[in-house]
């Protein structure tokens, strides 16, 4: 189930104007990055911005004077050092599926993620993170690096309007490679249905540990969410979109039963291996509000504040 014709083929179709306005206010989260190692001299490297004030200690010959708080000292007649919260640099990676199998659904699965992405990437640009971009599939592995503020949001627009789905995956060569070129600290966020025949595992352990909370979004359509309410039935001739292998089913209410049932253990399986893993599942219906997902279901989730 194809929809070229009805992709978008502007930016702000991807994100518009309303929805960018309430974007303004959410952040990226990552629990890897960790503020909290407390310092009396810190050097901001995000915009200029004032740092947190965490606590007090007492001062010791060689510390910096000019973090003593002098009100205190007037009071008390004791030295002490005031403390920050260090803010370190953040990354956030965004994989885009663009293999075959995305183009798939009503609404489109591939288009969602071209939303979703552009939604995320606005928050990190909009936050002053650094801010890759990646798909992998039909094209191979294609990246746009670093695009830091605002002004680069048009850019990134572009970017993914011009990504076309096809092909093969290629899942673990592109977490390789992600995996490789990745530097400091941030948050990685795959999106994708991760039905592949050759299994998510592999490219999964490639991307786990170090530094980069990851998060797999498992982005199906409505149709294959539940295939017996979008009019699957009868005898059918199914073909793999991506390798063209061919089934012949009989569809009856027990089939269905059993697909829901293999669809459920499915993702609860790759759930269960992310969570061993130190990642985040969760599973998204391409038909979600975009709104409703940003604003309360990855705010739940921790990926965004």
């Amino acid at each position: 189930m194809s929809t070229a014709a009805s992709r978008p083929t502007r930016v702000d179709e991807l994100l518009d104007s309303r929805l960018m306005a309430k974007l303004d206010q959410l952040d990226v989260v990552s629990r890897k990055i960790f503020a909290g190692k407390l310092q009396g001299e810190r050097r901001s490297k995000r915009r200029g911005m004032s740092v947190e004030f965490a606590d007090y200690r007492h001062y010791v010959h060689g510390d910096d004077l000019r973090f003593v708080d002098w009100n205190i000292y007037a009071r008390l007649d004791r030295l002490f050092l005031k403390l920050f919260l260090e803010e370190e640099d953040l990354s956030l990676l965004l994989g885009i599926d663009a293999s075959a199998s995305m183009d798939y659904g009503s609404p489109n699965k591939f288009v969602f993620c071209q939303r979703l992405a552009m939604a995320l990437g606005y928050i990190g640009l909009a936050n002053h993170n650094r801010v890759t971009l990646f798909t992998f599939g039909g094209e191979g592995l294609q990246r746009l690096s670093n695009l830091r503020g605002r002004r680069r949001t048009q850019e990134m627009g572009a970017w993914l309007l011009q990504r076309q789905p096809g092909g093969a995956t290629g899942f673990d060569d592109a977490m390789r490679t992600i995996a490789l070129s990745r530097q400091g600290k941030g948050v990685m966020v795959v999106l994708s249905d991760f039905l592949y025949k050759e299994g998510y595992e592999k490219g999964l352990r490639y991307v786990s540990g170090g530094g980069y909370d990851t998060f797999c979004l498992q982005v199906l359509s409505p149709e294959e969410v539940d295939p017996g309410n979008h009019g699957l039935s009868g005898d059918l001739r199914l073909t793999d979109m991506e390798d063209e292998d061919v089934a012949e089913v009989t569809v009856t209410p027990g089939l269905l039963k059993k697909y829901r049932e293999n669809l459920n253990a499915y993702c609860g399986t790759l759930r269960d291996y992310c969570v061993r893993r130190d990642m985040t599942h969760a599973t998204v219906d391409s038909g979600t509000d975009m709104d409703t997902l940003l604003l309360e279901y990855l705010r739940r989730r921790g990926l965004l504040k």
